[in-house]
């Protein structure tokens, strides 16, 4: 890679699903709840002056409902292109775990192998970690391609495999990372390789309280 690229990975901020504490995944009618709404606006004047060449999306709701006004608040005009939705930043396909409580998928076998080798793991009529992991990487890639500094907004399973790569762990390891809602993270991407400049950062949430979950799977309810 010539290029020397700065992506800014902002986590949605708290949705509906976290407030119920489901496993969202791909589902629809997740919005922001009003506590998301508020994390949106904080994280809004906080980047306000941080310039941004293109600003990419899952397409999911959540995740448009926090780069928009993130995109209009700013003091520089939102580039030509928009809002660009691109599905490979989409979250985890997690099948037929979607939508379910996380309390109650908890208790399944398959959550210790979540947990300590998600390598190993296809969730029920869904996706892989090791297809998720290759998905989100080659996006990060692409988009990094352009030697911009670029705002994607996506999912917290998402941003934890992209900085655990970054980071040279193996994906075994990526739970070690927690991801709160209406969190920034930085990546520095270079001809030399990847840097990880910041993660994790809520200190725009004066109320934020990290680490409060118990279910990491789904990056978490922050």
């Amino acid at each position: 890679m010539r290029v020397n690229s700065e992506i800014y990975l902002i986590r949605h901020g708290h949705s509906t699903a976290n407030l119920k504490n489901v496993l969202a995944g791909r589902v629809g009618s997740v919005h922001l709840s009003p506590k998301g709404i508020d994390q949106v606006e904080k994280l809004s004047a906080r980047l306000r002056t941080v310039e941004f060449a293109r600003f990419i999306s899952s397409p999911l709701d959540r995740c448009l409902e926090t780069i928009g006004p993130i995109a209009m608040s700013r003091s520089n005009s939102i580039p030509k292109s928009g809002i660009e939705r691109n599905k490979a930043f989409l979250e985890m396909d997690y099948g037929s775990w979607s939508g379910k409580k996380l309390a109650l998928l908890s208790r399944k076998s398959l959550w210790k192998s979540i947990q300590a080798a998600p390598s190993t793991v296809r969730f029920p009529d869904g996706e892989s970690f090791n297809e998720m992991s290759t998905r989100v990487n080659e996006g990060l890639f692409a988009a990094a391609q352009s030697g911009k500094r670029i705002a994607i907004c996506t999912h917290g399973d998402v941003i934890k495999v992209l900085l655990a790569n970054a980071l040279g762990m193996h994906l075994d390891t990526f739970q070690r990372i927690s991801i709160d809602p209406a969190s920034v993270s930085i990546i520095q991407m270079s001809a030399s390789g990847s840097r990880v400049l910041l993660m994790n950062d809520t200190a725009h949430l004066a109320s934020n309280k990290t680490g409060t979950s118990q279910a990491v799977l789904g990056g978490g309810s922050g």
